[in-house]
Protein backbone atom coordinates (compact mmCIF):
# COMPACT_ATOMS: atom_id res chain seq x y z
CA UNK A 1 0.00 0.00 0.00
CA UNK A 2 1.01 2.88 -1.14
CA UNK A 3 0.66 6.75 1.33
CA UNK A 4 0.70 10.24 0.39
CA UNK A 5 2.06 12.25 3.24
CA UNK A 6 1.65 16.34 3.55
CA UNK A 7 2.50 17.88 7.11
CA UNK A 8 4.09 20.76 8.42
CA UNK A 9 7.84 21.38 8.80
CA UNK A 10 9.91 20.85 12.45
CA UNK A 11 6.81 19.49 13.80
CA UNK A 12 6.86 16.13 16.38
CA UNK A 13 3.47 15.18 15.71
CA UNK A 14 4.16 14.95 12.19
CA UNK A 15 7.05 12.88 12.17
CA UNK A 16 5.25 10.55 15.06
CA UNK A 17 3.00 10.03 12.49
CA UNK A 18 5.30 9.39 9.77
CA UNK A 19 7.31 6.76 12.17
CA UNK A 20 3.79 5.11 12.53
CA UNK A 21 3.81 4.55 8.99
CA UNK A 22 7.04 3.46 8.23
CA UNK A 23 7.11 1.07 11.13
CA UNK A 24 3.69 -0.66 9.31
CA UNK A 25 6.38 -1.14 6.52
CA UNK A 26 4.43 1.44 3.83
CA UNK A 27 5.58 2.38 0.76
CA UNK A 28 5.29 6.64 1.86
CA UNK A 29 6.00 9.61 -0.01
CA UNK A 30 6.15 12.64 2.18
CA UNK A 31 6.09 16.51 1.61
CA UNK A 32 6.69 18.34 4.33
CA UNK A 33 6.67 22.33 4.14
CA UNK A 34 5.66 25.06 6.18
CA UNK A 35 3.29 28.22 5.25
CA UNK A 36 4.28 29.93 2.25
CA UNK A 37 5.86 27.56 0.67
CA UNK A 38 4.93 26.44 -3.09
CA UNK A 39 3.00 23.51 -3.46
CA UNK A 40 5.60 20.58 -4.49
CA UNK A 41 3.51 19.51 -7.77
CA UNK A 42 5.82 16.87 -8.36
CA UNK A 43 3.71 14.95 -5.83
CA UNK A 44 1.16 15.09 -8.85
CA UNK A 45 3.62 12.28 -11.03
CA UNK A 46 2.82 9.68 -7.50
CA UNK A 47 0.52 6.69 -7.41
CA UNK A 48 -1.25 6.25 -4.07
CA UNK A 49 -3.71 4.67 -2.00
CA UNK A 50 -4.21 7.10 0.67
CA UNK A 51 -3.93 10.85 0.63
CA UNK A 52 -3.13 11.96 4.46
CA UNK A 53 -2.57 15.95 5.24
CA UNK A 54 -1.97 16.33 8.95
CA UNK A 55 -1.52 20.15 9.44
CA UNK A 56 0.14 20.95 6.42
CA UNK A 57 0.19 23.98 4.63
CA UNK A 58 -0.86 23.43 1.81
CA UNK A 59 -4.43 22.97 0.01
CA UNK A 60 -4.73 19.78 -1.63
CA UNK A 61 -6.05 20.21 -5.36
CA UNK A 62 -8.82 18.59 -6.22
CA UNK A 63 -6.59 16.83 -9.55
CA UNK A 64 -4.58 15.01 -6.47
CA UNK A 65 -7.69 14.06 -4.19
CA UNK A 66 -9.66 12.25 -7.05
CA UNK A 67 -6.07 10.27 -7.57
CA UNK A 68 -6.89 8.33 -4.15
CA UNK A 69 -7.53 4.87 -4.61
CA UNK A 70 -8.83 4.55 -0.82
CA UNK A 71 -9.34 7.61 0.61
CA UNK A 72 -8.00 11.27 1.23
CA UNK A 73 -7.95 12.28 4.67
CA UNK A 74 -7.78 15.63 6.57
CA UNK A 75 -6.73 15.81 10.32
CA UNK A 76 -8.28 19.04 11.06
CA UNK A 77 -7.60 21.17 14.39
CA UNK A 78 -11.23 21.93 15.47
CA UNK A 79 -14.52 19.88 16.23
CA UNK A 80 -17.10 19.96 12.62
CA UNK A 81 -18.73 22.86 14.80
CA UNK A 82 -15.49 25.20 13.67
CA UNK A 83 -14.12 24.53 10.07
CA UNK A 84 -11.52 26.25 8.29
CA UNK A 85 -9.16 28.99 9.62
CA UNK A 86 -8.55 30.55 13.06
CA UNK A 87 -10.60 27.53 14.79
CA UNK A 88 -8.74 27.94 18.35
CA UNK A 89 -9.50 31.47 17.89
CA UNK A 90 -12.96 31.72 17.30
CA UNK A 91 -13.73 29.08 20.15
CA UNK A 92 -11.40 31.20 22.93
CA UNK A 93 -13.56 34.15 21.30
CA UNK A 94 -17.26 32.18 21.88
CA UNK A 95 -16.14 31.37 25.41
CA UNK A 96 -16.82 27.24 24.45
CA UNK A 97 -16.76 25.05 27.05
CA UNK A 98 -16.11 22.12 24.80
CA UNK A 99 -13.85 22.12 21.54
CA UNK A 100 -12.06 18.91 19.59
CA UNK A 101 -10.17 17.51 16.54
CA UNK A 102 -11.68 16.28 13.44
CA UNK A 103 -10.68 13.44 10.82
CA UNK A 104 -12.70 13.67 7.07
CA UNK A 105 -12.56 12.98 3.62
CA UNK A 106 -11.10 15.98 1.45
CA UNK A 107 -13.28 17.74 -0.95
CA UNK A 108 -12.22 20.22 -3.21
CA UNK A 109 -13.92 22.57 -1.31
CA UNK A 110 -12.91 22.94 2.13
CA UNK A 111 -13.44 21.24 5.02
CA UNK A 112 -16.48 19.57 3.51
CA UNK A 113 -15.64 16.07 3.19
CA UNK A 114 -17.64 13.19 5.33
CA UNK A 115 -16.26 13.26 8.56
CA UNK A 116 -14.55 10.35 9.89
CA UNK A 117 -14.23 10.38 13.50
CA UNK A 118 -14.13 13.19 15.80
CA UNK A 119 -12.30 13.25 19.32
CA UNK A 120 -13.42 16.17 21.89
CA UNK A 121 -11.82 17.84 24.95
CA UNK A 122 -12.57 20.77 27.58
CA UNK A 123 -11.52 24.46 27.10
CA UNK A 124 -10.12 25.86 30.50
CA UNK A 125 -10.49 29.30 31.38
CA UNK A 126 -7.42 29.99 31.62
CA UNK A 127 -6.34 28.39 28.28
CA UNK A 128 -4.73 30.56 25.85
CA UNK A 129 -4.81 30.18 21.71
CA UNK A 130 -1.51 29.12 22.29
CA UNK A 131 -2.35 25.78 24.67
CA UNK A 132 -5.63 24.95 23.07
CA UNK A 133 -3.68 24.91 19.81
CA UNK A 134 -1.16 22.45 21.76
CA UNK A 135 -3.91 20.31 22.84
CA UNK A 136 -5.16 20.00 19.10
CA UNK A 137 -2.44 18.61 18.10
CA UNK A 138 -1.56 15.60 20.37
CA UNK A 139 -5.07 14.77 19.86
CA UNK A 140 -4.99 15.07 16.33
CA UNK A 141 -2.01 12.43 16.69
CA UNK A 142 -3.90 10.43 19.13
CA UNK A 143 -6.99 10.66 16.23
CA UNK A 144 -4.70 9.62 13.73
CA UNK A 145 -3.56 6.89 15.55
CA UNK A 146 -6.84 5.58 15.95
CA UNK A 147 -8.27 5.95 12.67
CA UNK A 148 -5.14 4.48 11.04
CA UNK A 149 -5.40 1.61 13.37
CA UNK A 150 -8.69 1.13 12.72
CA UNK A 151 -8.11 0.95 8.37
CA UNK A 152 -5.18 -1.79 8.87
CA UNK A 153 -7.41 -3.69 11.14
CA UNK A 154 -10.04 -3.77 9.44
CA UNK A 155 -9.57 -2.23 6.11
CA UNK A 156 -12.13 0.28 6.51
CA UNK A 157 -12.29 3.73 7.09
CA UNK A 158 -14.25 4.56 10.04
CA UNK A 159 -17.98 6.95 9.54
CA UNK A 160 -19.21 9.22 11.92
CA UNK A 161 -22.35 10.66 11.98
CA UNK A 162 -21.22 14.15 12.93
CA UNK A 163 -21.77 16.89 9.99
CA UNK A 164 -20.19 20.09 9.36
CA UNK A 165 -22.06 22.42 11.41
CA UNK A 166 -21.31 26.06 9.20
CA UNK A 167 -19.31 27.28 6.69
CA UNK A 168 -15.97 27.59 6.91
CA UNK A 169 -14.51 30.41 9.04
CA UNK A 170 -12.08 32.72 6.62
CA UNK A 171 -8.54 34.52 7.01
CA UNK A 172 -11.14 37.70 6.66
CA UNK A 173 -12.52 36.79 9.22
CA UNK A 174 -9.43 36.28 11.22
CA UNK A 175 -8.20 39.21 10.39
CA UNK A 176 -11.70 41.29 11.10
CA UNK A 177 -11.29 39.56 14.85
CA UNK A 178 -7.73 41.11 15.22
CA UNK A 179 -9.30 44.79 14.78
CA UNK A 180 -10.27 46.98 18.12
CA UNK A 181 -12.26 49.54 17.74
CA UNK A 182 -12.87 52.28 19.81
CA UNK A 183 -16.58 51.51 20.47
CA UNK A 184 -15.92 48.41 22.03
CA UNK A 185 -16.60 47.82 25.67
CA UNK A 186 -14.06 46.37 28.04
CA UNK A 187 -15.47 42.29 27.71
CA UNK A 188 -15.29 42.58 23.78
CA UNK A 189 -11.56 43.85 23.94
CA UNK A 190 -10.89 41.58 26.62
CA UNK A 191 -11.80 38.99 24.65
CA UNK A 192 -10.31 39.92 20.97
CA UNK A 193 -6.91 40.02 22.98
CA UNK A 194 -7.01 37.12 24.39
CA UNK A 195 -8.17 35.18 20.98
CA UNK A 196 -5.93 36.50 18.99
CA UNK A 197 -2.41 36.26 20.87
CA UNK A 198 -0.19 33.85 20.00
CA UNK A 199 3.77 33.65 19.91
CA UNK A 200 5.26 34.54 16.82
CA UNK A 201 2.18 36.29 15.50
CA UNK A 202 0.50 39.85 15.11
CA UNK A 203 -2.55 39.66 17.25
CA UNK A 204 -5.19 42.63 18.26
CA UNK A 205 -4.72 46.05 16.83
CA UNK A 206 -5.97 49.25 16.84
CA UNK A 207 -5.87 52.29 14.34
CA UNK A 208 -5.24 55.57 15.16
CA UNK A 209 -4.84 58.73 12.48
CA UNK A 210 -3.68 56.04 9.64
CA UNK A 211 -1.30 54.49 12.52
CA UNK A 212 -1.46 50.21 13.53
CA UNK A 213 -1.28 49.81 17.43
CA UNK A 214 -0.32 46.12 18.55
CA UNK A 215 -2.75 45.82 21.77
CA UNK A 216 -0.25 43.27 24.03
CA UNK A 217 -2.03 40.42 25.75
CA UNK A 218 -1.91 41.21 29.78
CA UNK A 219 -1.20 37.24 30.86
CA UNK A 220 -2.40 38.21 34.70
CA UNK A 221 -5.50 39.17 33.34
CA UNK A 222 -6.15 35.59 32.58
CA UNK A 223 -4.14 34.01 35.59
CA UNK A 224 -1.84 32.46 32.36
Amino acid sequence: MNILFFGKKNNYLTRKCLEFLKNMNLQVDAYIGERGDAFPEECEKTSFDILISFSSPWIIPASLLKKAKVAALNFHPGPPEYPGIGCTNFAIYNEEKEFGVTCHHMYEKVDAGPVVMVRRFPIFEADSVETLTDRCYFNMYSLFMDVMSTYFKKRDIPVSNEKWARKPYTRKQLNELCHITLDMDEKEVTLRVKATSFPGYPGAYIEFQNTRFEVPLNHSKYNI
